[in-house]
């Protein structure tokens, strides 16, 4: 526990103290940085870059929601293509900046970093790629379909100008600048603006109610919430604004979602069908040690990105609380599809998806009162960007 909130502290000094550290003409309208960001912003809500057309990354991927998936109609996303869905819920993208390239941490004995909920991309760039391909998402049949794609569109010639001529020529070169532009325009402050009620907070700029600093409490006690173990909150040593990941993999014991439509279709898109499985990053590392591990993501605009875990089965933050506070506790429901709304009613949890792993040492029995689970979910309400002290109510 005490190494992970040390791991967690230690990487987001090493990753925001450079970020930090710019120089004002990096970010400047002007400069090459801000160039690339700007045609990748261009790339990011271009619709005509899917097969068919009509789907952008900000189809899934919109500001209003912390840059998740606006409807919440479904736990998953559908894809361009009529009846196709994705496997998982839509995590945001907000702060994916900082996580570090993917790799096995030695000393810790943990997977750390990377993108993607599995982990399966090592970095942004390589992240960026994927969207596009996926038959379930973009549908884009290869590479050079969605290069010429962008030859055709308005803003082509603004490679030439920040990659150099010929830059679209190439169609291997010229997929990787598209992914380089993407993820410069996630390296931009619309993805970390760091605006949250908490971080006035901890700027001095504002104070909180009782029940937020409750919950805060709550939240960093190892013996209640503890939720810090996993989400450190606090600044770094050089006062870098706190993450809420250390960007590791657990095991939660998250139930099987009865609503996630990714069952139902058809064999060549899902060959086991109702018995599918997500194994998480165990099968990103091809480890049956490491199966249904999912990337701890950040709580920063939590209560803006519901619903919520890898397969979006709780479509509530608290309910999500309740689940950490007693899911060792209830009994298992009499049948493994149970939906948030009838376990909670039925005082019961159905069985995790993946029952080998589950992280036992902290969370499952919290002993939180019903107040103390209002107060932690008041807290982290306060890490929604774009708080301002004229529209707070202390």
């Amino acid at each position: 526990m005490l190494k992970k909130m040390i791991l967690g502290s230690a990487v987001a000094a090493a990753l925001i103290l450079p970020a930090l550290a710019e120089k004002p003409a990096d970010n400047a309208p002007d400069s090459p940085r801000a160039a690339k960001a700007k045609l990748g912003q261009a790339l990011f809500f271009d619709p005509s870059l899917s097969s068919p057309a009509g789907q952008s990354c900000a189809t899934c991927h919109d500001a209003s929601a912390a840059f998740t998936d606006p409807d919440r109609r479904l736990p998953v996303s559908k894809g361009v293509l009529p009846g196709r869905v994705g496997n998982r819920n839509v995590p945001t993208p907000m702060y994916a900046a900082f996580s570090p390239a993917f790799h096995f941490d030695k000393e810790e004995g943990l997977y750390v970093g990377g993108q993607f909920l599995d982990g399966r991309a090592a970095t942004l760039e390589e992240q960026a790629k994927g969207p596009f391909l996926n038959p379930l998402e973009m549908a884009n049949p290869d590479e050079q379909s969605v290069v010429e794609k962008v030859r055709r569109a308005a803003y082509s010639p603004e490679f030439d100008r920040v990659f150099g001529k010929g830059a679209l020529d190439n169609t291997e070169q010229a997929y990787a600048r598209i992914a380089e532009a993407l993820a410069a325009f996630q390296r931009t402050p619309q993805f970390s603006p760091f605006s949250s009620k908490y971080d006035a907070y901890l700027a001095g700029k504002t104070k909180m109610t009782q029940q937020e600093l409750r919950g805060l409490r709550l939240f960093e006690s190892e013996d209640k919430g503890n939720c810090a173990a996993c989400h450190p909150s606090k600044p770094g040593p050089r006062g870098e604004p706190p993450l809420f990941t250390d960007f590791t993999y657990d095991n939660l014991g998250v139930p099987r979602n009865p609503d996630n439509p990714f069952y139902k279709l058809p064999a060549q898109l899902n060959p086991a069908g109702a018995q599918w499985v997500d194994r998480g990053l165990g099968a990103s590392v091809n480890k049956r040690s490491e199966d249904g591990k999912f990337k701890v993501p950040t709580l920063r605009n939590i209560e803006l990105t519901a619903p919520y875990m890898h397969n979006g089965y709780f479509k509530t933050l608290r309910g999500t609380v309740v689940f950490y506070n007693d899911r060792d506790k209830k009994p298992l429901c009499s049948k493994n599809r149970v939906s948030e709304d009838a376990a909670l009613k039925q005082k019961c949890w159905p069985a995790p998806e993946v029952i080998t792993n589950v992280n036992h040492d902290e969370l499952g029995d919290l002993g939180l009162s019903e107040r103390e689970i209002d107060d932690i979910v008041a807290f982290m309400h306060t890490l929604t960007d774009g708080w301002q002290a004229a529209n707070s109510k202390q």
